[in-house]
């Protein structure tokens, strides 16, 4: 493809406002595709903030980094102006602790995570392995705390760790999150299979009542966000609360660690979703409104109309 001057310069633009730069697919809070959401999952390991461009929204765009970077897929990362590769390139260096050393910060904590796997899902697990020797038995845990195992030959550059004879091979982020985690394998009415006890997994979004809410907002000890669309907003809102836009989420997403915030949409779906978002920011005191500000209008303001 023929880059044009009118492309080119756009995305100069974008590399010279930010010293990091990812160009995906969708955005770090939506991701489109596996490979962009597991970039921007490392990089949200790492940095409170950086800039990311959503090819998507953009066919010249999309199609004009290919171009500017002679490189042929996406997601593409810069750092100072200059391409680091893709997804299988980032999560190598960050594995190594290469990228932290290129983002100017100390080198990762690459010690072996104590896991325990108890002698019934060992049993379990070298069951499942017959036949499978020599394949490296993967354990990974990602930035939503969701786990899983995978068999795939070992790239060197893994954290391994042996507990009741078998062996996990971890990415240096899934080790880090894996600290102290319990692999049992358990029977009950429900049926039977692994569960996976993860300490480090920080604590599920708050549902808070609206009851509670009329409280905290009454005493303005929380901050609440309404991430409902202009549309909805217009059709039945709650005074003082803060539209969820581009710009705000970026103030949001400024603010201290502890900042109390809740977030309120129709019935409590998509705020759970965007609490969920800030949770995995390291933000400690989010709350999701639980029925949304349908249950604000049934329960406490009925002047509020329901759609």
């Amino acid at each position: 493809m023929t880059l044009n001057d009118a492309t080119r310069e756009k995305i100069e633009g974008y590399l010279k406002q930010d010293r990091v730069v990812l160009f995906m697919k969708g955005t770090p809070q939506q991701p489109m595709c596996g490979f962009s959401s597991k970039t921007a999952g490392l990089l949200d390991s790492l940095l409170p903030s950086y800039a990311s461009v959503d090819v998507l929204q953009d066919p010249e765009i999309r199609e004009g980094i290919k171009a500017y970077g002679n490189w042929p897929t996406i997601p593409q990362l810069y750092i100072d102006g200059e391409l680091v590769g893709g997804c299988d390139i980032v999560t190598q260096m960050f594995n190594s602790g290469e990228l932290h050393e290129h983002l100017g910060m100390e080198k990762p904590d690459t010690s072996p995570p104590d896991v325990t796997i108890t002698e019934a899902a060992a049993e379990k697990i070298r069951a499942a392995m017959q036949g499978h020797e020599g394949i490296g038995l993967h354990f990974s845990v990602d930035g939503n705390w969701q786990s899983q195992f995978n068999l795939a030959p070992a790239q060197g550059n893994e954290i391994s760790v042996e507990s009741n004879g078998i062996q996990l091979l971890f990415d240096l982020a899934s080790a880090q999150r894996a600290r102290g985690a319990v692999i049992d394998w358990v029977s009950s009415v429900q049926g039977e299979g692994l569960t996976i006890n993860l300490p480090s997994a920080p604590a599920p979004v708050h549902q808070m009542s609206v009851t509670e809410l009329k409280e905290k907002l009454e005493s303005d000890t929380v901050l609440l966000v309404d991430v409902r669309p202009d549309d909805e907003r217009a059709r039945a809102s709650i005074n003082g609360a803060m539209s969820l836009n581009s710009e705000n989420m970026q103030k949001l997403e400024a603010m201290p660690k502890d900042t109390p915030m809740a977030f309120l949409c129709h019935t409590g779906g998509r705020s759970n979703v965007v609490g969920e978002h800030f949770r995995r920011q390291g933000f400690t005191q989010i709350s999701n409104v639980a029925g949304g500000i349908d249950a604000w209008a049934k329960e406490i303001d009925s002047s509020v109309p329901l759609y």
